[in-house]
């Protein structure tokens, strides 16, 4: 780091760009709300369809669904009629957080 950024520059730079939305969640997962279904779109399995490409759990209310890469695109759909504009990825390992509202990662 160049020697006259000070880190809290930096930070507070990065808050700045990061939509409302992003910045009122919790980038720790163990902060999310309980998720209402595990390893599984909800929406998949209330059709009878078991297979999807990856899981994103919505952060204002812990619906899990299926990406836009699953044919389904479930998560899409649960914006699109509730208005939760945050989701998560629930893939193992994976923390990111995509705002549909903006179309922006955090």
């Amino acid at each position: 780091m160049h020697r006259n950024i000070k880190p809290s520059t930096l930070l507070a730079d990065v808050a700045d760009e990061l939509c409302p939305e992003l910045v009122q969640t919790s980038e720790d997962p163990s902060a999310d709300p309980p998720v209402d279904s595990q390893g599984a779109c909800q929406d998949c399995v209330a059709e009878g369809v078991d297979h999807w490409a990856h899981l994103r759990k919505c952060l204002t209310c812990g619906h899990v669904a299926c990406c836009d890469s699953s044919p389904r695109k479930h998560a899409t759909a649960h914006f699109k009629s509730t208005g939760h504009p945050v989701m998560r990825s629930a893939e193992p390992g994976e923390t990111w957080r995509w705002c549909y509202r903006h179309a922006q990662m955090g």
